[in-house]
């Protein structure tokens, strides 16, 4: 099993950053599907813990923002990831799996621009 730890760290560490962005959103909108599925069985511990996954790459994807240079874009997806770790918080606190569905859209969507610039 080691050798498939070190070749996924290695893998990991080799990608260009826009593939790595991609990969992150691949991630955070694999755990949110499985915070929804959780949800719906009734699962309330997986669920916050899939939930809690997805806010943690959310919040890095927000924390290695380039304020400076990336000015008025950086700024907007601040704003966005913001936005997405509120909506997620009162989905949680909700129980709805609709403002989860609706965190998953937007960035399905910024996956889509990221995976046409990293390619």
């Amino acid at each position: 099993m080691k050798g498939v730890e070190a070749y996924q760290e290695t893998a990991v560490a080799t990608q260009t950053q826009g593939k790595l962005i991609v990969m992150l959103y691949d991630g955070a909108i694999k755990f949110l599907k499985l915070a929804i599925k959780e949800l719906e069985a009734g699962d309330h511990e997986a669920k916050s813990k899939y939930l809690n996954k997805a806010e943690d790459i959310i919040n890095e994807l927000n924390v290695v923002l380039d304020m400076e240079a990336g000015g008025e874009v950086a700024t907007n997806l601040r704003s966005l990831y913001m936005f997405m770790i509120r909506h997620l918080h009162e989905a949680n606190e909700k129980q709805d799996t609709g403002k989860i569905e609706e965190v998953i859209k937007l960035l399905e969507e910024l996956n889509q621009s990221w995976k046409a610039i990293a390619n």
